[in-house]
């Protein structure tokens, strides 16, 4: 059995027992009765014989209540093959959302080639870009120029230690903490009782949503509406309408994050998620598996959308005129450069749809060499884009 470190064992002692019986209750445990000053909590696994699994919980502090909570992080390290450190400071965590990516990568368990986990990682990033976004404004095709909302709450996203299993990515999102019950630090809030809690949760229920918790549930309901966008494909062997999904957190984007995920190799994988009991998820939502059949569904449903909705207007782009299209009508010219809402080291060649009175100026910055800024609506091309509707094309000699 995993023992704790004399710190931990420091750490256990400021522990609440309210943040003890949350932590049980949201993995699964249940309190089956009373006894003189503390609960029997149950536990038993779907896949093993035997008796459940016991702890002894604590309801308020006394003389051996460090000991007691040492006992229940050690079982809980044997229940859930992982060191009690790190469950101690899961129940330290301020109120989050949980999103465990189950891998299934070749090799060991416990172990992934570093060119999955790098495409995984990036996929995760983008997964909730797109749920941010869709929860500010759905969208089958969201801009590539992200509102300053979304880059925060992306960069609030945490990884935590992996998870037992092929190998589980474990990340989770922080909710604005609310006057609490019990949590870690100690003091009077250790001693309310289940009344106290079931108030403080109905309060908790009617406060407006925070944002992170909207993206948590957009990524949730996106994810799923991509799961089902891609069962669809399968099943007529093409892509049908599934824009409508949009509303609940369907996007190309998301589409694509998916695809991210899965790697050049589309390895199937899984995402499980877990809510914060302070801010408690009443419907099911139990794992979504993505298969490679799926992933392949899903690039065909990420390029129907941008083929048909993915006109994005008021990009600006930035480089030099490298050819000129005369053979056209209306003329066009290809650009190289880059877009003002992307990176701007990311370099590409753009066709652009010359209005009559651009048509001069383009030749005469392609005959010199300068530099031009246009603007204008994106479309998908192929593989990339092209703009038309231009609305501004500006010179700018050396």
């Amino acid at each position: 059995m995993t023992t704790i470190t004399d710190r931990e064992f420091a750490q256990a002692e400021t522990l609440p027992p309210e943040v003890l019986r949350r932590y049980l209750s949201d993995r699964g445990w249940s309190a089956e009765r009373d006894l003189a000053g503390a609960e029997l909590w149950e536990w038993k696994p779907h896949d093993e014989p035997g008796p459940p699994y016991e702890l002894l919980v604590p309801l308020r502090r006394r003389r051996d209540y460090a000991g007691r909570v040492a006992d229940i992080l050690e079982t809980l390290a044997v229940v859930e093959a992982r060191p009690a450190g790190a469950i101690l400071r899961e129940m330290r965590l301020p109120p989050v959302d949980w999103q465990f990516l189950r891998l299934v990568p070749p090799g060991p368990s416990g172990t992934a080639p570093l060119v999955d986990l790098v495409s995984a990682l990036t996929g995760l990033k983008d997964l909730h870009t797109a749920a941010a976004s869709s929860a500010l404004g759905p969208r089958a095709v969201q801009p590539a120029q992200k509102p300053q909302s979304v880059k925060e709450h992306v960069a609030a996203v945490r990884l935590d230690q992996t998870r037992v299993g092929s190998y589980v990515v474990a990340a989770h999102v922080p909710l604005p903490e609310s006057p609490s019950v019990g949590r870690a630090g100690g003091g009077q809030d250790a001693l309310f009782d289940e009344a106290d809690l079931t108030r403080h949760r109905a309060l908790a229920a009617q406060r407006p949503e925070p944002f992170p918790r909207q993206v948590s549930r957009m990524l949730y309901a996106g994810v799923t509406c991509a799961h089902r966008a891609a069962e669809l494909t399968l099943e007529r062997d093409s892509v049908p309408p599934v824009e409508h999904m949009a509303g609940a957190g369907l996007s190309a984007n998301l589409c694509e994050a998916l695809v991210k995920i899965a790697g050049e190799e589309q390895r199937n994988f899984s995402l499980s998620f877990a809510w914060s009991s302070e801010r408690p998820v009443e419907q099911p939502s139990p794992p979504v598996s993505i298969s490679r059949s799926h992933t392949r569904a899903l690039e065909a449903v990420a390029q129907d959308l941008r083929e048909r909705l993915g006109r994005e207007e008021g990009a600006v782009l930035h480089g030099v005129v490298q050819k000129l299209h005369r053979d056209v009508h209306p003329r066009e010219a290809t650009i190289f450069g880059s877009f003002l809402h992307e990176d701007h080291r990311r370099q590409r060649r753009v066709r652009v749809e010359l209005r009559a009175e651009d048509i001069d100026r383009a030749a005469e910055a392609w005959r010199d060499g300068w530099e031009v800024t246009v603007t204008g609506d994106l479309e998908p091309r192929g593989t990339g884009v092209r703009m038309r509707g231009v609305s501004g094309f500006v010179v700018r000699p050396e």
